[in-house]
């Protein structure tokens, strides 16, 4: 099997070309996955995978279509170019659509500088599996944990090559290792489960098993004996491991696709404040070592960094070259796509200005309220902002934690809730969403 990524898209491209194409784009992905799962200390799942994956995005005047396999053989990229070519004949005509010009594709890029991929020799499965079996003993020696639902460990490996008709090529190789416990706290109808993980490009950076297995069995014995909170209107500390939830809404309302639509809550609101004055949201898809890093967008555009909300005020719209067209506006290369299916808008890494105060002191000045550290189910109007979710997590009183809690909803509206955020200042800053815990003042909650 031809395994050799750019001699693949070419082949995609010249197999276009032949069959009728006005223009196409190519991309070929080549990955290996191994995950390892232990529970009792003993092996109890492996598995490895290693695929090769090809896409064509045809287009025929001002339609397109979108065509993928997991086979190489020439034979198979002839026919996915001739049925590429008659389903786009069959495609409603898009006045948007089209490759980038010459003059917009990225022609130079420094890999090395993002450090996408540790060179460090992949693991092996005796390794994950003594890192999987290390975090289940470090939660199980913690008094009160009952048993370990799971404790995994993991390595993978892609390598992305993208081409189109308009001269662009580009390549990169990014990796991943990541180990996670999920421990279990309590007995029969009072057990109570949490997590821990962490995932990271380069193996040396990644925390310890003991680390992970202990942080996971203290999460969930710090939910035993949850009561409902009062119904009422309270503040509400969303923390660090899922503030960036509240973000990701902000971040989905100004993507370009739903802002053609006209389906997004923020929709008119470009130059319009939806932070707190002095608090910005910045794009930077050249940090290294981190997952959303790219050297180019999925239309082959040079990535570069940006202020999607700049001192509290929307700078701009996520957009690829189609919603750009739409809008009358610039792309931001921020086109993403597989292999099976067209480009569309996508952020990659993101932060959040963090504040001065830490998450304790939040705690303290925030009298009686609630630590949300879990979220469950959603409803969220996306034309009106209007938010609802379960949660669970700490009930704060008089500034200090008192009990677990569960089993409430808590309700604002998205454009006020983020209007009033105040930010701690404990945002992990490895991740590709570096956003801190986030306090909500006056926040709807349902409970007793």
């Amino acid at each position: 099997m031809t395994t050799n990524l750019e001699d693949l898209t070419n082949q995609l491209l010249e197999a276009a070309q032949k069959a009728g194409a006005d223009a196409a784009d190519a991309m070929a992905l080549k990955g290996t996955s191994v995950s390892i799962d232990v529970r009792q200390g003993k092996l109890e799942h492996a598995e490895r995978s290693e695929a090769v994956d090809i896409g064509l995005r045809v287009l025929v005047g001002q339609r397109q279509a979108n065509v993928s396999a997991s086979d190489t053989k020439p034979e198979t990229i002839r026919v996915m170019a001739e049925r590429a070519i008659a389903m786009a004949k069959e495609a409603p005509e898009d006045p948007y659509i089209g490759l980038a010009s010459s003059d917009q594709i990225a022609t130079a890029w420094d890999l090395d500088a993002l450090e996408l991929c540790d060179p460090t020799a992949e693991p092996d499965p005796s390794d994950l599996q003594s890192d999987a079996a290390e975090a289940e003993a470090a939660a199980l020696a913690i008094e009160g944990i009952s048993q370990v639902q799971s404790a995994s460990a993991g390595y993978g490996q892609t390598e992305v090559q993208l081409a189109a008709s308009n001269g662009f090529s580009g390549h990169y190789a990014r990796s991943d290792r990541g180990t996670s416990c999920v421990a279990i706290a309590g007995t029969g109808a009072a057990m109570e489960r949490d997590y821990d993980g962490d995932g990271r490009i380069f193996q040396a950076d990644l925390r310890s098993p003991e680390d992970i297995g202990q942080s996971a069995a203290h999460r969930a014995l710090a939910r035993l004996n949850a009561k409902q909170p009062p119904t009422g209107a309270f503040p509400v500390l969303f923390d660090e491991r899922i503030s960036s939830s509240l973000i990701g809404h902000l971040l989905g309302a100004s993507n370009g696709a739903a802002i053609a639509r006209g389906s997004s809550w923020l929709l008119n609101a470009l130059g319009e404040d939806v932070l707190p004055k002095g608090i910005s949201l910045i794009e930077d898809p050249h940090r290294p070592r981190v997952s959303g890093s790219r050297p180019f967008d999925a239309e082959g555009l040079a990535t570069k960094k940006r202020a999607i909300v700049d001192n509290g005020t929307l700078s701009g719209w996520t957009l690829d070259l189609a919603n750009a067209r739409k809008l009358g506006l610039e792309s931001t290369a921020n086109a993403a796509r597989g292999v099976g299916g067209p480009p569309s808008p996508s952020t990659w890494n993101v932060a959040l200005t963090q504040g001065e105060k830490s998450r304790d002191d939040l705690i303290r000045e925030m009298g009686t309220g609630l630590l949300v550290t879990s979220l469950i189910g959603s409803t969220i109007n996306p034309n009106t902002g209007d938010y609802s979710r379960g949660a669970a997590g700490l009930w704060i009183e008089n500034g200090e934690i008192t009990h677990a809690v569960n089993e409430c909803t808590i309700a604002g509206n998205l454009r006020d809730m983020l209007k009033s955020i105040v930010p701690a200042n404990d945002a992990r800053t490895y991740l590709s969403r570096i956003v801190p815990s986030l306090l909500v003042e006056g926040m709807t909650l349902a409970g007793q």
